[in-house]
């Protein structure tokens, strides 16, 4: 059995390379992220004011930031955090765009046409500037910036699971358990919401490497991760003063997060073409 899952994976890889690279890149940093307290060679918020600036070398690999701390101690575990507000905006995403796209397809009528407008209205707005707005209401802070963005970004969820929706609620093991007597409920929960989650999954592998970026990009200006905490976006925002003289400051964080995004859109990719060959890419602003 275990050669046989082997070989099968193989198979996958070889279909699908770019499926394949975007998963290892992904797996590289999940793991690095959660083994940082073991493989970070310093403490990130350790002060040195004597090493202050240093360039990258044999006892600092990334160098220091402005105040001597390691960056590349920083940068992992900045990974920590991007990581996890990017999954954050993506888990409340696809879970309420997900369950108002099933309801608003499958019940139909005016109660999908209020929920369409509602999100086209949504989809409207430019983002990251009402997601600026929503997180400076709300104060700045990672979590404040994950629900402002995972929220503006429901639309784009409801629409795929509408789609999906439509077409799976006429096939004939649909029609039959209407005919039996299964409520709307029962159907989002059996029959409509598993078949519509494989084409979320591919979405939300998609939309990760966004929701980092943008996460980042509240934290650059100071709406997100604050101070002292280690956030690539922060951290590329603290390196901006120092870009011209002490480039290896911004730089790094920045090559980190640019793999990180890139691993999860091949991901998505490949599993796109594994799930849905006929299927377009659908981008997420």
């Amino acid at each position: 059995m275990g050669r046989s899952r082997l070989k099968a994976l193989v198979d996958l890889a070889r279909r699908h390379p770019a499926a394949a690279i975007g998963f290892m890149v992904v797996m590289l940093i999940a793991g690095t992220a959660l083994l940082a307290p073991l493989i970070a060679p310093y403490d990130p918020d350790a002060i040195a004011l004597d090493q202050r600036l240093l360039p990258p070398g044999p006892t600092h690999w990334a160098g220091t930031d402005e105040v001597g701390r390691d960056l590349l101690s920083r940068i992992l575990w900045g990974a920590r955090a991007s990581l996890a507000v990017g999954l954050g905006i993506v888990a409340i995403a696809s879970v309420l765009g997900t369950l108002i796209g099933c309801f608003s397809g499958y019940v139909g009528k005016t109660s999908d046409s209020l929920i369409m407008r509602l999100m086209d209205v949504v989809m409207a707005l430019p983002g990251l500037v009402i997601a600026m707005a929503l997180t400076a209401a709300l104060g700045p802070s990672l979590v404040n910036a994950a629900l402002a963005l995972g929220l503006l970004a429901v639309p784009y969820y409801t629409r795929v699971a509408r789609a999906q929706t439509l077409a799976i609620k006429q096939l004939n093991f649909v029609r039959a358990s209407q005919v039996m007597g299964a409520g709307t409920w029962h159907q989002l929960r059996v029959n409509i919401i598993p078949n519509v989650l494989p084409h979320i999954l591919v979405l939300m592998t998609m939309h990760v490497g966004a929701a980092i970026l943008a996460a980042a990009a509240l934290s650059f200006i100071g709406l997100g991760a604050q101070p002292p905490a280690a956030e690539w976006g922060a951290l590329i925002n603290a390196g901006r003063h120092y870009v011209l003289e002490q480039w290896w400051y911004s730089a790094f964080p920045g090559l980190v997060m640019a793999i990180t995004v890139y691993g999860f859109n091949l991901l998505g990719d490949g599993l796109r073409d594994a799930l849905d060959p006929k299927s377009k890419s659908r981008s997420i602003g």
